[in-house]
């Protein structure tokens, strides 16, 4: 761990929001290569610390063991949706700050054996936490319509029917390389254009919808955030980073919802009831990569991070999942 290449996007601007001090306890909901986890302990605060990627956490766990007889760094290796569960296990049921990195770590995509891209050719996996199905058992196993809903719904696909069309007719998939080939072959993708820079690789979209649903990762962020709100007390920290507008919209919509930033409804019908308290409140301005930053690691160009400041109200009853885009078959492209 004390040589981890990868720093985690936003880094200052997390721990901004966080305002670790001695003493203080933080989850870090997404530990990877541990980089919000050290600048948290550096201020002093323990750290529990989540992972359901066996290979983060054996990392961790070596450098967990030089931190002497108290260590303040626990790891925890599990899904961040099991928090309550995990941190009750350990005794504790508050906590000053949660921190939320979502999505894929960039040790995970540089892994060509773990398949999480198509940059270099590797078995197609894409699980996090290394077991259960994978990407190759849905493709190969799933029916058509499952596909494009997969591919549509998680990736903003709209040509989703076309390429599930596509991936069935091809099967058996096995590689990363063998799925970017036929996403791009259905889409008519032409990387060497004489007409300006190569457009956007569009099995980017596809890979990205089908890690989402592979890892559940949609219902991870909204467990996850339901949980930091139980585990916060009042004047706690959560700060959460996406990296695409389908974690951020989750996110935006729940900090709306438990700051009491409800929408107004229509002018000609009576006002609705103002529902629970307001359990989140100094819900900041969504904060982007400055362009250093972006130069120095382009994978931060997309990066959002949320934050708000937990009030003294009791967690609100459990709400539907956050709206996420899911229009009807007969809606979409039918080419």
């Amino acid at each position: 761990m004390t040589g981890a290449p990868h720093i985690p996007v936003l880094l200052d601007e997390v721990i901004e929001a966080l305002a670790p001090a001695p003493g203080s306890l933080i989850v870090d909901a997404t530990f990877g290569a541990g980089g919000y986890t050290r600048r948290l302990l550096d201020a002093g605060a323990t750290v529990h610390a989540f992972d359901r990627d066996p290979d983060a956490i054996a990392a961790g766990q070596l450098w967990a063991e030089t931190q002497g007889d108290e260590p303040r760094l626990v790891l925890h290796p599990r899904r961040f949706s099991e928090m309550l569960t995990s941190l009750a296990e350990a005794g504790v049921s508050r906590v000053d700050g949660v921190v939320m990195d979502i999505g894929v770590s960039s040790m995970q995509l540089d892994q060509a054996e773990r398949g999480f891209a198509f940059s270099s050719d590797g078995p197609l996996d894409m699980r996090m936490s290394q077991d259960g199905p994978s990407a190759a058992d849905f493709l190969n196993e799933a029916d058509e319509s499952d596909i494009a809903d997969v591919l549509y719904t998680h990736g903003e696909e709209r040509q989703s029917r076309r390429v599930a069309r596509a991936i069935v007719a091809a099967r058996p998939l096995e590689t990363t390389g063998q799925l970017a080939q036929v996403i791009r072959k259905a889409l008519g993708y032409r990387p060497h254009s004489n007409k300006g820079p190569a457009p956007k690789d569009p099995a980017t979209r596809s890979f990205q919808a089908i890690r989402i649903h592979v890892n559940s990762e949609l219902d991870e962020l909204d467990a996850g955030l339901t949980a930091a709100e139980v585990l916060l007390g009042e004047g706690g920290r959560l700060a959460v980073v996406s990296f695409h507008s389908l974690e951020d919209r989750v996110v935006k919509q729940f900090l709306r919802k438990a700051s009491g930033a409800l929408p107004s409804g229509s002018r000609y019908l009576p006002e609705v009831g103002t529902g629970p308290a307001a359990t989140f409140a100094q819900v900041a301005k969504a904060i982007r990569p400055s362009e250093t930053e972006v130069a120095r690691n382009p994978r931060s160009r997309s990066a959002t991070l949320r934050s708000a400041t937990r009030t003294a109200a009791p967690p609100r009853p459990n709400l539907p999942q956050s709206e996420r885009p899911n229009l009807p078959r007969s809606e979409r492209n039918a080419a």
